[in-house]
Order: structure tokens, then sequence, then C-alpha cells
């Protein structure tokens, strides 16, 4: 299994960015691609959670309304738009998948927690900063 996240920079601000996650060598009958997000010396945050057989999502409350993920049909590569960044949001974004214990109808904060995927991707720094 491997996972390429991209995309992280440097933004202002009220600035937008958008990560992107090339997910490849797994197929599973139904799993989950998720963002999580963690800043030096606190807990991984899980961000953002996607199934893979429909378009069942979850975001956290401090992203929600904000945030948007989004995949292609295959999921082989995810998405996550990022709107109004606010200096908080500033970490290491990391894309990881399970290994097909999340279908659709698990997508929430429970299953998209930050320690419940299997496969991790190295992370794209995202800094918002004036």
């Amino acid at each position: 299994v491997q996972l390429q996240a991209s995309g992280g920079g440097l933004v202002q601000p009220g600035g937008s960015l958008r990560l992107s996650c090339a997910a490849s060598g797994f197929t599973p009958k139904y799993y989950a691609i998720g963002w999580v997000r963690q800043v030096p010396g606190k807990e991984r945050e899980g961000v953002a959670c996607i199934s893979s057989t429909d378009t069942r999502t979850y975001y956290a409350e401090s992203v929600k309304g904000r945030f948007d993920i989004s995949g292609d049909v295959t999921r082989s590569t995810v998405y996550l738009e990022m709107n109004n960044l606010k200096p908080e949001d500033s970490a290491v974004y990391y894309c990881a998948t399970d290994s097909g214990r999340i279908s659709s109808s698990r997508v929430g904060p429970s299953a998209c927690g930050p320690y419940e995927f299997d496969f991790w991707g190295q992370g794209t720094q995202v800094t918002v900063s004036s």
C-alpha cells in the first residue's frame, strides 16, 4: 500500500490550499481514506474522512464548513480542499487508510479517528501565517 500526500505550503490566514493523496497497492471491498494532522507535541487530530464506495464523509468540528474532502471514483486520488485557513490549522497533514475495516456506514468520528488507520503516507506541511 502506498499513499503519497502533496500540496502543502505556506499560506496567509484566510487563504486556501488543496492537498492531494495518491493511493495505490490495495483493493479491499471497502475502506476509507482520511486526513489526519499533527502539531509537534500535540495529539493527532482526525480532520476528514471519505468512504471508498459512496460519498459519505466525516469532518472534525474544527474544520466543518471550511474543508472539503473528495476523490475520484476509484479513490486513487483523494483531495482535501482547505478554505478560510487559520493559524491553528498549521500542522503536518497525513493521508491514511484502513485495511478494509471501515465501511461506508462506519464513516464517522470513531472509525475515522486519528489512530484508527492502518496505512499512512508521508506528511505534507501546512503553515498558515502572515
